[in-house]
């Protein structure tokens, strides 16, 4: 059959004609200063992918040169270290804008990696400004180390690791550097979830295509500006990818299978859930299991945000299952669905996996031990070449850092939207727990710097409950997160992760360091 497809055209390509492909787990190697610890070397290189099974093949960048790359499978408090050489050609393949901070004067293809959710000492933690070139020719102001060091001393948790270089993480990470990292523990053994064949990491992505199939990415925002290339205000893509398929299907039997959930796109988000209207079963978060399996219809997730869910094909054989996106922000009828899934495989034996009730036990953290509340506001500017900017507490990322939490300090952060776009802020070491959002007067805090509540707060969703590492900060609202700093000092950092804000400075540094009088602040609304 003769199908002529444009990859340019979402109206002409095929949906649910590739097999879901599950990641390659990365094997690890010895290390001759430390043998007792596993050792992985990936190479950042450029590749040819296969998106689709009607598509030439797309020039990427990845790590081995894989699209999504290896997935690091480590073991809660069993450390190992990781080498990323930076073995990528010495052009990039798409638009970089020179105005943008650490762009213009420094190396055009330059790389660092960040592991997304770890708890970490920062040398390992992939700081922005730790970049490094090809055989480390040139580095960045921060660059401490080759190997990272990864300790794994958290609870069993879906991370993931990514580009996270000062002005080109959209870029690098769109042409194809990420990849899932895996911590297991005893207690998700214990606990009988679906595993081996029957757990899935799903890395979801937006992405469009030009004719030839090579990926597109605009040189400029839709509006004139006086730079070119230009940085958007935003991308996002007409087609959508899953583990490096464009709109695959997923062979499954009839039983339970886990899905680990990351939405790994530059700017969209999703809102997830079933085409049968069935549920599914949560069990984590961005940080790890939860107290408690939550029923849920469906699921919102922000870029760099993840989720753990049990879906459970017992009572489907026979049938096609869709994975539906209903996010209302961008809207289209091609991206509306994700995946497919076909419950068309003979079960091999007794589904012996569980769907626990209980799962881990309470650790709360409690407003009322807090040792600051901080007020920090996401506000819009323009920048010098009139630009759209978006700020974190009014503040360019190379500014003086003022997020200075005491080692050992548990902080409350009311982070108060100005801005007309919710944004995913991810806080770089910890995980936090949502304690609430509220509502306020938007036009008086700007007017007359006056916070006041104009409804009662609400709780958290039943999707987002659980320790994150990123939170969607609403519209209109003052969204309110509670973290511990501990275990690490150093120069950490928090950001919006819509990867085109962060690159025009959405960024600011943390400094943790050794006060044991943290001074407590207002509390948001006090003032």
């Amino acid at each position: 059959m003769d199908i002529q497809v444009n990859p340019a055209d979402p109206n002409s390509i095929p949906k649910f004609v590739d097999l879901l492909k599950k990641p390659r787990v990365a094997k690890p190697k010895q290390h001759s200063k430390d043998p007792k610890c596993p050792y992985y070397e990936f190479e950042m290189k450029e590749g040819k992918h296969s998106f689709h099974k009607y598509f030439p093949e797309t020039k990427i960048w990845g790590y081995n040169g894989m699209v999504p790359g290896p997935t690091i499978e480590a073991i809660k408090d069993k450390t190992i270290y990781v080498k990323y050489t930076n073995n990528l050609p010495f052009k990039h393949f798409l638009p970089i804008d020179y105005t943008l901070h650490g762009c213009v004067d420094s190396s055009e293809v330059r790389s660092v990696v960040h592991l997304h959710g770890a708890n970490v000492d920062w040398e390992s933690d992939g700081h922005p400004e730790a970049w490094y070139t090809q055989k480390y020719a040139f580095t960045g102001p921060n660059f401490r180390r080759e190997v990272h060091e990864y300790t794994n001393h958290q609870p069993g948790t879906t991370l993931w690791y990514h580009d996270h270089t000062m002005g080109l993480t959209r870029l690098n990470v769109y042409a194809g550097l990420a990849g899932f990292y895996l911590l297991r523990d005893s207690l998700e053994e214990r606990l009988d979830l679906p595993s081996g064949n029957y757990e899935m990491p799903l890395m979801i992505q937006d992405k469009s295509f030009n004719e030839d199939g090579s990926l597109f990415y605009p040189d400029a925002p839709p509006f004139p500006v006086s730079v070119h290339p230009s940085i958007t205000p935003g991308f996002v893509g007409d087609t959508i990818v899953v583990n490096g398929k464009v709109w695959p299907f997923m062979k499954v039997e009839p039983r339970k299978y886990r899905f680990r959930i990351l939405n790994a796109s530059n700017r969209r988000g999703y809102v997830l859930s079933l085409s049968n209207d069935e549920p599914m079963f949560q069990i984590g978060t961005d940080g790890g299991l939860l107290t408690q399996t939550t029923e849920i219809d469906f699921v919102e997730l922000l870029p760099a945000e993840r989720t753990d869910v049990i879906i459970d094909f017992s009572d489907y054989k026979g049938e096609t299952i869709t994975i539906l996106n209903t996010d209302t922000e961008f809207p289209g009828d091609h991206t509306s669905v994700i995946m497919q899934f076909r419950v068309c495989l003979p079960l091999r034996g007794h589904d012996c996996s569980q769907i626990p009730e209980d799962l881990y036990p309470e650790m709360d953290l409690h407003e009322c031990h807090a040792h600051i509340i901080r007020d920090l506001t996401l506000s819009a500017t323009t920048d010098a070449y009139g630009r759209p900017m978006l700020l974190l507490d009014e503040s360019m990322y190379h500014d003086p850092a003022t997020e200075k939490p005491a080692f050992d300090s548990i902080e409350v952060w009311n982070l108060i939207n100005l801005t007309f776009v919710p944004h995913p802020i991810h806080v770089h070491l910890v995980q936090f727990k949502i304690l609430e959002r509220r509502p306020f007067d938007v036009d008086l805090y700007q007017n007359k710097g006056i916070l006041e509540f104009t409804g009662p707060p609400e709780e958290p969703r039943d999707y987002e409950r659980g320790w994150k590492d990123t939170v969607k900060a609403d519209i209109g609202m003052v969204t309110k997160i509670i973290m511990h700093w501990k275990e690490h000092k150093g120069n950490y950092i928090w950001h919006c992760h819509f990867l085109e804000h962060e690159d025009h400075d959405m960024m600011r540094p943390i400094r943790i360091i050794n006060d044991a009088h943290p001074v407590q602040l207002p509390h948001a609304g006090d003032m």
